[in-house]
């Protein structure tokens, strides 16, 4: 059922929402609410992907678009509409669209404080640009979970370093989620006999921030040098483990299927599909505590980086001769970086040998 709502407030909101849940029979099972901001380009997929999940986790789902307008007549207005769906593809949950126009865009806090199911969680998901600071916005204070998408920015790997200078417990992004599966594999090989490790290293894509924070982790917990390697991709590509007995190869070049050879052992087929967004966001749902794993490879991220990268960006610039004047209009190169000096250096050495 589906109820259009012109002009209207959040107590109305409030209303509709009972009067379909009794219209369709649905029974109250929901277990969390889980609000979506985002804008009028990205809300179909992003709601199309919270839908499909919440066929695992029933949930209401408030849907915060904000068009704030363009002309000062515009911006000037405030009014709320609203779209409530409740059974058909919602299942056992609730939609609600809200579409905040005029200076209301400045106030989604107070649009959906009221909206929220009483003593549930309360989990807040940027599918595109998020907040500089999302555990400090005012819709990220209702939620025990935060969840952003540095592959949706435009510089990914400066978006992850910027969510390790302002983590708070709660936060976690996409890039972590995606890489689940291969650190399940990793962690799984690891546990059989093996030599002592002395390096590593991890292939993907250049503006992959799913393979920086992959190198992070192995980094972390293996606290050996890891070599971050661009590859043309899909994605991560593949993870070698340097040790005393040989290489320990987790390698995927089509972005489905792996092979994992391990010396000594006969080579393993493993599945590794890229996992779709209703996947990812499916997995998040599951646990609503802080992700620590996550904590300690984003904070060796903005330990490890700030300094080498700055000083590795100064002696580039140094050896560097000026930049040709560019035309009014004309786009710059977009800056990367990478995981650990060693890569940081490796990339650069790589890259001025392309040019040339």
């Amino acid at each position: 059922m589906n109820i259009d709502l012109t002009d209207t407030t959040s107590s109305k909101v409030n209303a509709a929402l009972v009067e379909a849940r009794r219209a369709v029979g649905a029974a109250v099972g929901m277990v969390l609410t889980l609000v979506i901001v985002t804008d009028e380009g990205n809300h179909y997929d992003a709601l199309r992907a919270a839908s499909e999940a919440s066929k695992e986790h029933p949930s209401r789902i408030l849907v915060v678009i904000r068009r704030p307008g363009r002309s000062p007549r515009e911006r000037a207005t405030a009014r709320l509409d609203a779209e409530v769906r409740v059974g058909g593809e919602t299942g056992n949950g609730e939609t609600v669209l809200l579409r905040l126009h005029g200076e209301l865009a400045g106030h989604a806090y107070s649009v959906v404080l009221p909206l929220l199911l009483p003593d549930a969680p309360v989990v807040v998901w940027w599918p595109d640009e998020a907040p500089p600071h999302p555990a400090e916005d005012l819709l990220g204070t209702l939620a025990q979970r935060r969840i952003t998408d540095a592959a949706a920015c435009e510089d990914p790997v400066a978006a992850l370093g910027e969510r390790a200078r302002v983590y708070a417990p709660g936060d976690t992004d996409l890039a972590w989620t995606r890489i689940t599966p291969w650190r399940s594999v990793l962690a799984a090989a690891l546990d059989q006999r093996h030599g002592r490790i002395t390096a590593a290293e991890v292939a993907g894509e250049e503006y992959n921030p799913s393979s920086e924070l992959l190198a992070l982790w192995l980094g972390e917990r293996l606290a050996v040098p890891v070599d971050r390697v661009v590859s043309p991709g899909p994605g991560i590509t593949a993870v070698r483990l340097i040790t005393e007995d040989g290489v320990i190869c987790l390698d995927r070049a089509n972005g489905s299927l792996a092979t994992l050879a391990v010396p000594g052992q006969p080579d393993r087929h493993v599945a590794l599909h890229r996992r779709s967004t209703a996947e990812l966001i499916a997995e998040e749902l599951r646990r609503l505590d802080p992700d620590e794993a996550y904590a300690e490879a984003v904070r060796r991220g903005a330990d490890g980086l700030g300094a080498a990268s700055a000083a590795a960006d100064a002696a580039e610039a140094r050896e560097r001769p000026p930049l040709p004047r560019r035309s009014p209009g004309e786009e710059r190169p977009r800056p990367g970086r990478a995981a650990t000096r060693s890569s940081r250096s490796a990339k650069s050495t790589r890259s001025r040998e392309k040019k040339a």
